[in-house]
């Protein structure tokens, strides 16, 4: 077939939440190589509502999405408790898969999702859509190439304005949540931290979850050591009382600092402190790096559903689930947890 005449890949999207109006969807709709055939959520209103606003010629259940063999890829934004058993039963009906995160809300369930994705020989890729940031990347280098010398500690801060925390819902529930602010926020901010770092193994753990009268946690507060010794900070918060929301990552190496956002790098030199910032690519049309990161990642996923990229399996959400698995556990035992 010409290159001019290449049949565009065909996508389907469960859940038409907040995530998929606001990125997902945007983004893909805007693309000539890509139609989003089917939008499919328990909301039978609200799809109709999002599939007529970008244009989506259908709106379907989840079952009638995974039988039309048309479909080449599904990106799923369904509540968290539904992204295993989602994932899953697309991989095993044929499709590529982009999963927000989680992966799913377990160490358990990630292990068992990659041997799905392995035997139905599909790509299984994870929505941390920070990953394809700029700046994340470019800070992932400077650390890749040694450019803050032994790295200490890596501390982030993800505080969320008290009047955006979920008041109701299957976030506050924690069969389905898998736990408050530290799975809803703790998860993204910690992916970011071991990303950078080259995901190293945590070995040790210790967590304090705050409530208030509520099912799930609406604070945590955890420090953990990797096996090569670099320690870790987390706080995070769905009820921050600021001017506005408050996502900081800071890592601190002999001969260096640098941050997020917005990104800078400071080493010493002749006895100096010097600013040593590379440049980084402007995102597309000046958008903002978040929104670039989701760019970037759906380019991906696309190429991966069109069979022009492999998809890395995503092994190492074992190791971020483990450590989220034991930091509830040293929150609920009031001790220091040690993983295996």
């Amino acid at each position: 077939m010409g290159e001019g005449k290449r049949r565009r890949v065909r996508l389907g999207v469960v859940g038409a939440g907040a995530t998929s109006q606001l990125m997902h969807l945007p983004i893909l709709s805007e693309r000539s190589d890509v139609q989003v055939a089917a939008v499919a959520d328990p909301d039978d209103l609200r799809a109709r509502a999002v599939a007529k606003r970008f244009g989506v010629p259908d709106v379907v259940d989840d079952d009638t999405l995974m039988a039309d063999g048309d479909i080449d890829g599904v990106v799923i934004c369904a509540p968290s408790f539904l992204h295993e058993g989602l994932a899953a039963s697309f991989l095993r009906a044929g499709k590529h898969v982009l999963v927000e995160r989680p992966l799913a809300l377990s160490a358990g369930g990630v292990r068992w999702l990659l041997s799905i994705a392995r035997a139905a020989d599909k790509g299984l890729v994870l929505g941390m859509a920070h990953r394809y940031q700029p700046d994340v990347s470019a800070l992932r280098t400077v650390i890749a190439d040694g450019g803050l010398g032994e790295l200490s500690s890596a501390r982030m801060t993800w505080l969320n304005q008290a009047v955006r925390r979920p008041r109701t819902g299957w976030r506050r529930r924690a069969l389905e949540s898998g736990g408050g602010a530290l799975m809803d926020l703790g998860v993204p901010a910690l992916d970011l931290a071991l990303w950078v770092l080259g995901y190293p193994e945590v070995e040790r753990v210790s967590a304090v979850t705050p409530g208030d009268g509520f099912d799930v946690e609406e604070e945590a507060h955890l420090h953990a050591v990797t096996r090569g010794g670099v320690a870790l900070s987390l706080a995070a918060s769905w009820r921050f009382h600021g001017a506005a929301d408050r996502h900081r990552f800071h890592i601190f190496g002999a001969e260096g600092t640098a941050r997020l956002s917005p990104f800078t790098v400071f080493r010493e030199e002749s006895g100096r402190t010097v600013d040593v910032t590379p440049r980084q690519p402007i995102p597309q049309g000046g958008e903002d790096l978040y929104t670039s990161g989701y760019r970037r990642l759906l380019d991906h996923f696309v190429r991966v559903a069109a069979g022009g990229d492999s998809a890395e399996p995503p092994a190492e959400q074992y190791i971020l689930m483990s450590l989220i698995e034991a930091a509830y556990e040293s929150a609920r035992e009031g001790r220091e947890v040690t993983l295996s």
